[in-house]
């Protein structure tokens, strides 16, 4: 129930500064989540990055606006967070559908985008499996990439798929795909494709190792088809096993899949058995 508590509260700041400047980092601070856990919890929730819904709800107030108003297209687009009138013609046509000076027009139809309201919906009892476990820390060697948020969801997969037809794979095969923002603050993280490493092998080019933490784990085991099987699992950690949780809040800018041999299974990753796991770092709530 927090979490959703949570997810309101920030909508509401940011319907209240809708023609401010406003970033993750604010907004993170006004709920107490961090911006790492925070921008993943409203996207499982919400269905789009925050930034989008910020963008979308900029766009329709503005075409509101220009409908109801005599204020200058510049003026507008200033008001709602864009430095020019090209970018903010641009941004208005891919929303509307047509520019601000036709948005005018007699008969014009604009796109209407109400702010997100949470509701609390009973859907019957899910059993989840998980376990929390001790772990020491670890040392991986992978692949590192930069990503924003906003884009991550479309951006990691080609990141994986660039990995292995660059022949990487003979390098690290992929046991673990580490996202991570040990600050937790900020636009953007890390996310590693990485397997253990091995001190006696020395390190590719374009490679490097890092050290994971030692923490508690929440670890929850997936079965089924990749990708659906995980986006479920992690759908279903943020949605109903966070909320719900009563013992453990997350406890650091980590979450670690870990995925079994795809060879062990006769469709690989496309097995309706393969297994993978979801790893959060907790702690006791105090």
């Amino acid at each position: 129930m927090e979490w959703m508590e949570s997810i309101s509260r920030a909508i509401g700041y940011i319907e209240d500064h809708i023609t401010e400047e406003i970033s993750i980092d604010s907004i993170s601070k006004q709920v107490s989540i961090s911006p790492f856990y925070f921008q993943k919890g409203f996207s499982l929730l919400c269905g789009l990055t925050v930034m989008e819904y910020i963008r979308k709800r900029r766009l329709a107030l503005a075409g509101s606006e220009l409908i109801s108003t005599d204020a200058k297209v510049i003026d507008v687009a200033l008001k709602y967070g864009y430095d020019s009138p090209d970018s903010f013609t641009k941004a208005f046509t891919r929303f509307h559908g047509m520019t601000p000076a036709m948005a005018r027009k007699e008969g014009a139809t604009l796109k209407s985008f109400a702010p997100l309201k949470i509701k609390i919906s009973l859907e019957g009892g899910y059993l989840m499996d998980y376990k929390i476990t001790q772990k020491d820390s670890f040392t991986v060697l992978g692949a590192v990439r930069r990503f924003k948020y906003d884009n991550a969801k479309a951006e990691i997969p080609k990141f994986w798929g660039e990995h292995f037809a660059a022949g990487n794979g003979k390098y690290v095969c992929g046991i673990y795909g580490i996202s991570y923002d040990e600050n937790m603050t900020g636009d953007v993280f890390e996310y590693l494709i990485a397997d253990n490493y091995n001190p006696a092998i020395e390190v590719p080019d374009g490679f490097v190792t890092k050290i994971i933490p030692a923490h508690t784990w929440a670890v929850f085991p997936c079965k089924g088809t990749m990708p659906k099987a995980a986006q479920n699992v992690n759908n279903k950690i943020f949605t109903e096993w966070l909320p719900a949780c009563k013992e453990y809040e997350i406890a650091a800018g980590y979450c670690i899949e870990l995925y079994d041999d795809p060879n062990k299974y006769p469709g690989g990753i496309q097995d309706e058995n393969y297994y993978s796991e979801m790893w959060i770092p907790v702690k006791k709530k105090a």
